[in-house]
């Protein structure tokens, strides 16, 4: 339920604080008192348009907030996930010169999603054009509640059917341009399978190896020189030989000694290895092409199918799986357009069956709204639930409520009473409806008896749920658990609304004035108590 309202800078409200009970609200007060600005505060909530100018002059925002308790696992989830249980605290913020944000829990959030939020938690049935049960799929939607409609095939037949589309859609396009594209693909293919690429760093190696290949007398002529130098007389070898000659014998050079001695060996060592290098390099002409041959092949498939050659080989597999699918498009397409046939029969089957159930309940649900609105001091209406379309889905309520009168959809009825009472007759036959609900002016146009019965229906509505009414009827705000007074106070510089809960006296003093115009009158007290004792809301 609507626990409490914090509604601050909006229109003619400075700042207010309501708490909510269960069962049956009504919000009264004398007209353009700002009792609508209610209604507008909780249309914010539910994601409605929000206007700059709706902020209170000289305010630099308005805010609306609400939360709500929440103990109803069936209601489905938030934006977060989380099943809508526990405490649920709404808020829309409307600056006066910028953009509107809106907050679930305190976390911010779309307008979208806080309206999908509050939508399953508040049902909004107002004058104009934001009354839930007008748009087409909410008709469906009620339809479908009320016959308990199971969707859950038609759903499952119907998404196999886009999956095949889908795939079959990515084979589609223009046949020429698929083969010119295979053509292109097997060129691409065909160069790259002839180059053998696999090792993204084969080109460094090569480049290493024509470097070796191209200076090969060179390096054999230094390698010749350093040999000179190390085994050569007088030079290297022979110098660390002298040296160890002159220290032989001299104790405080042992460690000298040994050091030269080793250094003899490693000499040894190195000119082995130079002689070795020096035979193995050889002039190689003709591999010395081979390399730079395949080099170039190399960058030239760089140059066309990557940056580098990781690049290159990851195309190849790229661009050999794409001609893949595209040679194997004829067989795979007939395999899904044999799949699609078998789906779509699936589909229909489902559809045809959804229809009917949807058929079969329109007449009982039309019915039952019928005899509410009878309740409801509309006799003479008649409802109708036109179904219509290959699965049902396009159903529209029709109302004609008068003899003679046409059988109009449920947007083109001129009455806004009249619809607000369908809108009702409607709610009370969908017990399954959010746990919130709201009426305005859902007494428009009637009075004496009838008034009865609307605040009857409105207070049998309550029993399960809760219900918010304004109303200028006395006869209905008497069926409430809970009055609200809706005040406006003009000092001659500023206008000010203000509503405050009623207890049982001032409930007797305002249903006077809703009787009579007066509070004061005793006769139209009488009356109020009157009305408050049938309505058992006062003992």
């Amino acid at each position: 339920m609507l626990a409490e309202l914090r509604i601050a800078g909006l229109g003619v409200i400075d700042e207010v604080e309501v708490v909510f009970g269960p069962g049956l609200t009504a919000v009264t007060g004398e007209t353009g008192a700002g009792k609508t600005m209610i209604m507008g505060a909780v249309e914010l909530l539910l994601g409605g348009r929000a206007d700059p100018s709706i902020v209170r002059p000289g305010a630099v925002e308005a805010v609306v907030e609400g939360r709500f308790l929440v103990d109803d696992g069936d209601l489905g989830c938030g934006v977060d996930g989380d099943p809508l249980d526990g405490e649920f605290v709404l808020r829309r913020v409307v600056p006066a010169d910028g953009r509107s944000r809106a907050y679930v829990n305190g976390r911010l959030e779309t307008a979208t999603a806080l309206a999908e939020v509050a939508g399953r938690l508040v049902d909004l049935h107002g004058q104009h054009a934001h009354q839930r049960l007008l748009g087409a799929a909410a008709q469906r939607d009620a339809l479908d509640r009320f016959g308990a409609i199971d969707l859950v095939p038609l759903a499952e037949a119907h998404r196999r059917v886009v999956e095949i589309d889908a795939e079959l859609n990515t084979f589609g396009g223009d046949e020429r341009a698929r083969v010119r594209e295979i053509d292109l693909l097997r060129y691409q293919v065909s160069e790259l399978d002839a180059a053998g690429l696999n090792d993204p760093n084969e080109d460094d190696q090569l480049a290493a190896e024509e470097l070796l290949l191209g200076d090969a007398v060179a390096h054999r002529e230094a390698a010749s020189a350093a040999l000179e130098l190390l085994d050569g007389d007088g030079l290297a070898s022979e110098a660390v030989g002298r040296a160890l000659a002159a220290l032989d014998g001299r104790s405080p050079f042992d460690g000298a000694s040994v050091r030269l001695m080793g250094l003899v060996a490693e000499l040894g060592d190195l000119a082995s290895d130079l002689r070795v290098i020096a035979e193995g390099l050889e002039e190689d002409p003709a591999r010395l092409d081979v390399v730079g041959e395949r080099r170039r092949l190399l960058a030239e498939l760089r140059r066309k199918y990557g940056d580098d050659l990781a690049s290159v080989i990851g195309y190849h597999r790229e661009v050999a799986d794409r001609l893949r699918a595209l040679e194997d498009h004829e067989a795979r397409a007939s395999a899904l357009d044999a799949e699609r046939l078998v789906a779509e029969a699936a589909r229909a089957g489902a559809a045809a069956t959804v229809r009917e159930a949807r058929r079969r309940a329109a007449p009982g649900l039309a019915d039952r709204i019928c005899e509410h609105l009878r309740s409801l001091a509309m006799p003479m209406a008649t409802v109708e639930v036109a179904v219509d379309g290959e699965a049902g889905e396009e159903v529209e309520f029709r109302l004609s409520p008068n003899s003679g009168s046409p059988m109009l959809p449920l947007a083109r009825v001129a009455s806004g009473g009249e619809l607000a009472r369908t809108m009702l007759a409607v709610g009370m036959v969908l017990t399954a409806s959010p746990p919130v609900q709201l009426f305005d002016e859902v007494d428009a146009g009637v009075g004496g008896e009838t008034a009865h019965r609307i605040g009857e229906s409105l207070a049998a509505l309550a029993a399960d749920r809760q219900v918010l009414v304004v109303t200028h009827l006395a006869q209905v705000a008497a069926y409430a658990d809970q009055q609200m007074l809706v005040a406006k106070v003009d000092d001659g510089e500023q206008t000010v609304a203000s509503i405050r809960a009623l207890d049982s006296d001032n409930r007797v003093i305002e249903l006077s004035r809703m009787l009579s115009g007066s509070p004061d009158s005793e006769t139209a007290r009488g009356h109020a108590v009157e009305l408050l004792v049938a309505a058992r809301r006062l003992t």
